[in-house]
């Protein structure tokens, strides 16, 4: 395959995963913007999405305050940010044009329809009066994209290609969303500590204290949590895997640990890995060795190494890793991003 055409396939998956955890990320502070909790709080939490999303600097550029309207607009359809959702959809209908005749009719069909449909909704204040509705928008036209792909392509290098930068967006975004929480951990009561170990101690006794904290505020722990798990369409696994109340760690390990979970980070690294062995070329070895290398860490890891070593620790490093990867792939198969 050209390497053209397999850049396009990859970065029109890649602009339809990452409109889809856009909205995941702001649905889910909207309804925790819900809860009982200081303006100061409320401020902090938006500071962590424009922080986790890099767009802090690009925002600040823009507005002399944060306000929750305006990062929603910023990030939603602010044609000056490329990480917007409208931007995400616009360029990934762009990419799939570019390579329409490696699509099938249904493919092509679904993600020129999202952009009109986009535009539609851009022209009115759909977005305004109920956000949560619009953000269950964009993520129903982004599974109902990957179900086309699924349900009607050859499962050929051009299917893998499309998977390959679903998956590896979707492993990058999971990991900020978690991160989200715990951006600011040095102003955590359960994640303070001169080391990895003493939060790793403070975040246990954090759980083994749950049910008093629950039985103190049950519905802001609740609801708090149980946003998270919606966020990554996670509540309903939660609930059948763990049969008990909601506690931070446990989210922590459903989230990057179980392999079981369609958005953990192991179970996104693994389907980098399948892919990319569907892919091989002659220059290849090495960037699947990093990969593999990637999914190992996280396969024989537990928790408990996770926590020692500091949670925003690793999932910085984690991002690293990932970006790495990404520039070793265009390296490999794609257009190199520096041309």
């Amino acid at each position: 395959m050209l390497s053209r055409t397999a850049d396009h396939l990859f970065w029109m998956s890649r602009y339809t995963e990452r409109a889809e955890n856009t909205a995941r990320m702001l649905d889910v502070h909207v309804q925790t913007g819900l809860l009982p909790q200081s303006v100061d709080d409320v401020e902090k939490g938006w500071r962590a999405v424009l922080g986790i999303s890099e767009l802090t600097q690009a925002y600040d550029k823009k507005y002399d305050v944060l306000t929750q309207k305006d990062v929603i607009d910023f990030m939603v359809r602010d044609p000056s940010n490329s990480s917007s959702i409208a931007s995400c959809l616009k360029q990934a209908r762009e990419n799939a044009r570019a390579v329409r005749g490696a699509l099938t009719t249904e493919a092509w069909e679904i993600q020129n329809a999202t952009w009109i449909k986009m535009q539609g909704y851009l022209q009115t204040n759909a977005l305004e009066q109920n956000p949560a509705e619009f953000f269950e928008w964009v993520k129903h036209r982004s599974h109902l994209s990957r179900g086309v792909t699924i349900g009607t392509m050859l499962k050929d290098e051009a299917f893998h290609f499309i998977r390959l930068g679903t998956f590896l967006e979707r492993a990058d975004n999971t990991a900020r969303i978690i991160d989200v929480k715990f951006h600011g951990a040095k102003e955590s009561s359960y994640m303070k500590g001169q080391n990895g170990h003493q939060q790793s101690q403070q975040i246990r006794q954090q759980q083994s204290q749950d049910q008093d904290a629950i039985a103190a505020d049950p519905q802001i722990d609740f609801y708090y949590w149980a946003a998270i798990l919606r966020s990554v369409s996670g509540f309903e696994i939660y609930r059948k895997v763990y049969r008990d109340v909601i506690t931070p760690a446990r989210v922590a390990d459903l989230l990057i640990l179980r392999p079981d979970m369609p958005r953990s980070l192991l179970s996104c690294m693994e389907q980098v890995v399948g892919n990319l062995k569907h892919v091989h070329n002659d220059i290849s070895s090495d960037t699947e060795r990093f990969a593999g290398k990637l999914h190992a860490d996280l396969k024989f890891s537990n928790l408990d190494e996770i926590l020692d070593a500091g949670l925003h620790d690793y999932l910085t490093r984690f991002f690293e890793r990932i970006f790495e990867l990404g520039n070793r792939i265009s390296r490999d198969f794609l257009v190199p991003l520096n041309t």
